[in-house]
């Protein structure tokens, strides 16, 4: 029981842990800053910034889930599409990556 933990946790940090995913984070965290920067310190009339919308745009369509949820959920919803996106791209570089390169094919040396 404790290796198939122990082998959760691996596959988990091997999928986040690797250049696609934490370019996506790196991406999303990028996002928020320039969300977080239009709201302090861009001067709109009235609500005009639609800059909030990008942050559900970039971690969608996970995010889209928690939208109509009420509250600070939509937020969460955020911070949940982005794991899963990060760790879906992670598994994907993983698999494109993790196969033998040539293997099975004939040597011409």
């Amino acid at each position: 029981m404790a290796a198939a933990q122990r082998s959760d946790g691996t596959t988990f940090r091997r999928s986040l842990l690797n250049p696609a995913a934490l370019g996506y984070l790196a991406v999303v965290a990028a996002v928020w800053a320039w969300i977080g920067v239009d709201t302090l310190l861009v001067s709109h009339s009235g609500d005009a910034s639609m800059a909030g919308v990008w942050g559900f745009f970039v971690t969608a369509p996970t995010s889209f889930l928690f939208v109509l949820l009420p509250g600070p959920l939509p937020l969460v919803g955020v911070a949940v599409g982005a794991l899963v996106q990060a760790l879906a791209l992670g598994a994907a570089y993983r698999w494109a990556t993790g196969r033998p390169r040539g293997h099975g094919r004939a040597s011409h040396a």
